[in-house]
């Protein structure tokens, strides 16, 4: 029955993600009908309408479900080990190194395509190596003190940031501050098949661990007596959600909430076996962020607004209501 349970959830969620896949597609500031769209894969051509569709909607779609999914398998993974639904990918200060990256490219003029994510990926591994040097004491690590250190050095990457901003020009300000609230306007088409291949092999690495994450929810002696290696395993989940993390900052800039609000709603519809919330997360993910995106794209249709604004305000509002609901259940 549980298992048949899982099918339906991942069943509904994958049937979801097409639907909304194909309304994005369909929507904007020039409206195609999802007939059209169908039609036009088969036909192919260089007409405007497939040029909407094919090299400036679909990407973007498609990189929202890389990194919307990536982000809440990230939160799903972080919460898991943590034992504590608050915690999520951007606390820990990665976000806070990738931007500070980011930010010092282009702030010196010298952006493009492939500088920016290289520049953002360095930025975070140097976040990761730095948090895991203090972190580690004695042949562990200490995650209470690595959530502490992953708060600071978010702090002092944000002021580091807004020092760059005020010496820099107002194009290069422009684009910094734009970068930092989200965005899924990457064009790059290597790069968004990179991080499509990224999210979905670190979903599979991430999932042989979802029994150690069940473990782990009983606590760290509960898991060692299950015979699992506690330090080794928390070495490498914490590995996993820092590369998807910074994979997902270097390529669409700092997208929040994600992280936070999906896992925490998606354990109301299935639960917390992680056997299951790992899928239907990264589903939910893909599904929460390619909304928000397609809401970026037409609030304000032609311009756009930055998909960081949509996620945080819609986000957050799920997320009290959220709260708001258990205290209700628990009066």
């Amino acid at each position: 029955m549980r298992h048949a349970a899982w099918i339906f959830w991942i069943l509904i969620l994958a049937l979801v993600l097409v639907l909304v896949m194909l309304f994005s597609l369909s929507v904007g500031a020039v409206p195609i009908p999802i007939d059209r769209i169908i039609a036009l894969s088969f036909q192919g051509g260089s007409s405007t309408e497939h040029s909407i569709i094919f090299d400036i909607r679909l990407p973007r779609i498609l990189l929202g479900l890389a990194v919307g999914g990536s982000l809440s398998l990230a939160g799903v993974i972080l919460q898991g080990m943590f034992r504590n639904p608050l915690v999520e990918p951007y606390t820990l200060g990665i976000s806070g190194g990738a931007a500070l990256g980011v930010a010092m490219v282009l702030g010196l003029s010298c952006a493009s395509h492939l500088t920016v994510p290289l520049a953002g990926c360095l930025g975070s591994g140097v976040v990761i190596a730095f948090l895991y040097f203090l972190s580690f004491n004695k042949g562990r690590v200490r995650l209470q003190g690595l959530l502490l250190n992953g708060v600071m050095i978010s702090f002092i990457s944000s002021s580091m940031v807004m020092l760059l901003m005020s010496l820099t020009n107002s194009d290069n300000l422009q684009a910094i501050i734009f970068w930092i609230m989200g965005s899924l306007g990457q064009t790059d088409p290597v790069l968004i098949k990179i991080m499509l291949a990224a999210s979905v092999g670190l979903l599979v690495v991430s999932y042989f661990f979802c029994l150690d994450l069940n473990a782990f929810a009983l606590s760290d002696d509960e898991a060692r007596l299950l015979g699992i290696p506690v330090e080794r395993t928390k070495k490498i989940l914490f590995l996993l959600a820092a590369l998807l993390t910074g994979a997902c900052v270097s390529v669409a800039g700092i997208i929040g909430f994600v992280g936070l609000v999906v896992p925490h709603f998606v354990r109301r519809l299935v639960g917390f076996d992680h056997r299951i919330l790992m899928i239907a997360s990264f589903l939910a993910g893909a599904i929460f962020l390619i909304i928000s995106d397609t809401i970026a794209r037409i609030v304000i249709a032609p311009l756009e607004l930055p998909v960081g604004v949509i996620t945080g305000i819609v986000g957050g509002s799920i997320f009290i209501y959220t709260l708001g609901c258990q205290e209700d259940s628990h009066a």
